[in-house]
């Protein structure tokens, strides 16, 4: 094979993850990474050999598009639509912020297939390992959240269970590790029990459900939440839509300066949310949180192993507003991270 031309897998693989990373729709990206699945399961003599009889396209999950590819990187060739891809969506997604995101060291909000994430668990912990993170916190959402095919406690111990093996198999290089996105419920409660988030590494509190509630209520409900001992960050809190397939959405009312101080208080980080749908919270009060003192955690929300690169949209509005790293928890080393978390 000649220098600069993927491995079939790698090729697929990679077309799959700058689809992801442009918000294509899904079953375009599902196209490719089953064709790397199955390309995964053959044995190379028998690719080979299928490519030059032509009857790649026989096997599952194969189509003219993935033939292409595969045997385009066969013959030694750059495939054409990995190159077309490379230069129209291989770049920085935001411009300003290279430094901030050259300095952090992980993502803390993603999601996997348990919930409504788009690929396994391994995938999204593998492709944050070729990110250069040294750490993913991965967050599937709590029982509650039905339509997002929330974890009840037992999916979620049969989670920490693979989480583990994961780890053990990628050595201490890389840690991912185990979280949740939990629903704040009506009252402020956390949507999992206290014994479950116990054995968890880090918890994202966050509002889904009654984003119009009553200012005066949305406030108590926020701010008891971000008192539980176990709440680490407050996920995206005003629940605004900008743009997107979803449509538009205001941002819930509350009082910012109740909720925010205990953020500051209690050390719990706010989370500047990358997803270019929700760049939440406003600048506003990414301001006034820096006036109080919070601390802030960037995160992707990636549901596709490719959305691990919004970051660059968070570490540009960060870098612009002027959020110093050293308040950022995720520019920290996996033993300070864990001891904050812990606290």
């Amino acid at each position: 094979m000649s220098d600069g031309a993927p491995e079939p897998v790698a090729a697929l693989r990679r077309i799959a993850f700058l689809l992801e990373r442009t918000r294509a729709q899904t079953y375009r990206v599902k196209a490719f990474r089953s064709a790397a699945a199955t390309v995964l399961t053959l044995d190379p003599e028998e690719l080979r050999a299928r490519d030059a009889a032509g009857t790649l396209r026989e096997l599952s999950g194969i189509g003219s598009a993935t033939e292409s590819v595969i045997s385009e990187s066969l013959a030694g060739r750059m495939p054409d639509y990995l190159s077309r891809l490379e230069s129209e969506a291989g770049g920085p997604l935001a411009e300003g912020g290279e430094e901030l995101r050259a300095a952090l060291r992980g993502d803390l909000h993603s999601h996997s297939d348990w919930s409504d994430g788009g690929s396994p668990i391994e995938e999204i912990a593998f492709t944050a390992v070729e990110a250069g993170h040294d750490y993913l916190a991965l967050t599937d959402h709590s029982p509650r959240l039905t339509v997002a095919n929330g974890l009840t406690a037992e999916r979620l111990t049969e989670q920490l269970g693979i989480v583990e093996a994961i780890n053990d198999h990628l050595g201490d290089e890389f840690h991912l590790l185990k979280g949740i996105e939990v629903d704040i419920l009506d009252d402020g409660a956390l949507d999992q029990s206290d014994e479950m988030l116990e054995m968890l590494d880090v918890v994202v509190a966050s509002v889904h459900s009654k984003l119009r509630m009553d200012a005066d209520a949305m406030t108590r409900r926020m701010v008891t939440a971000v008192r539980h001992p176990r709440s680490d960050i407050l996920g995206h809190c005003t629940g605004r839509l900008i743009t997107g397939g979803r449509g538009t959405r205001p941002p819930s009312t509350f009082d910012a300066d109740a909720v925010l101080d205990a953020c500051a208080e209690h050390d719990v980080a706010v989370e500047i949310n990358s997803r270019p749908e929700r760049s939440d919270p406003p600048d506003e009060l990414v301001a006034l949180a820096l006036d109080k003192g919070c601390l802030f955690s960037i995160d992707s929300d990636a549901h596709a192993p490719g959305q691990l690169d919004f970051l660059d949209y968070g570490c540009a509005r960060a870098t612009a507003l002027g959020v110093p790293h050293d308040r950022i928890v995720n520019t920290w080393p996996i033993g300070r991270l864990l001891e904050w978390s812990a606290g």
